[in-house]
């Protein structure tokens, strides 16, 4: 005999909710519901391992405003190669860069012989991302890696960097208020907060890796490229094999030829 079971509408919609997968958080283009994309973001960073210092981080931060003018009006990506480099002052890094190498060689040794990548190129991600360490950002990292994230433009880009940013602070390797980039890249060459969690070297032996130290952000920047493919000894023009793991750096045409080509003056 079938027996017939009565479910009331009110118990039939909660049933229906817990049966429902767990939806992430909506993105916005303006500001208006960041505040309660924050609260399902928690939820999602605490699913992802974020213990209590990078969720009170998050629930802090703020709308970024200057990074999102910052993303909608990037130029400089689309100069011509001698422009874009005349504005970045190819020159100056270069001759800076020759001078720095010249003051510390073992150093730089030291990285190529452990990571495979020749002092030209990480001089010259350094020159180019910070002038050496001469401005390394003034916008609040959480702020504008979770405003990025909350943005639709590229929130799954930005998603695993804003999990990293959080996941350092739980790791002391950075604080909430943390200053970097208008993207939220760190210390002298200007990680994301993701590539810093997970290339990031403690080269000074200090138990922590520290982007806003040279030697562990260079250090750091050699690792992130081998792991990303670069063969020891092999060329980085265009053409040559390593010329395409630049690339894994910056995904600008023009930066990447930059790069090769001070890099190359700087080494020789």
């Amino acid at each position: 005999m079938r027996k017939e079971f009565w479910l009331s509408p009110i118990l039939g919609l909660a049933l229906s909710a817990l049966a429902l997968p767990a939806v992430a958080a909506s993105c916005g283009n303006t500001s208006a519901g960041f505040d309660a994309w924050k609260k399902d973001f928690a939820r999602e960073a605490k699913r992802a391992g974020v213990k209590s210092a990078g969720l009170r981080a998050l629930a802090g931060s703020q709308y970024a405003t200057r990074t999102i003018a910052a993303d909608r009006n990037q130029k400089s990506f689309k100069y011509s190669l001698d422009k874009f480099m005349q504005i970045r002052g190819s020159s100056t890094i270069v001759a800076q860069g020759r001078k720095r190498k010249a003051r510390n060689p073992e150093f730089y040794a030291a990285l190529e012989r452990q990571y495979g990548v020749p002092a030209g190129v990480l001089i010259a991600i350094h020159g180019m991302e910070t002038a050496f360490g001469g401005f390394m950002g003034d916008s609040n990292v959480v702020s504008a890696i979770v405003t990025l994230t909350y943005d639709c433009r590229r929130s799954d880009f930005f998603r695993p960097h804003a999990i990293g940013a959080l996941k350092l602070i739980d790791q002391g390797g950075m604080t909430a208020s943390t200053k970097g980039a208008k993207h939220g890249e760190l210390g002298h060459t200007q990680f994301l907060p993701g590539n810093a969690l997970t290339y990031g070297v403690d080269a000074n032996g200090d138990g922590r890796v520290d982007l806003y130290n040279v030697s562990d952000a260079l250090a750091s920047t050699a690792n992130f490229l081998r792991q990303k493919g670069w063969k020891p000894g092999k060329g980085y023009q265009p053409g040559e094999p390593n010329f395409k793991v630049i690339k894994e750096w910056n995904a600008a045409s023009v930066y990447q030829q930059a790069i090769a080509i001070m890099g190359a003056q700087i080494d020789r």
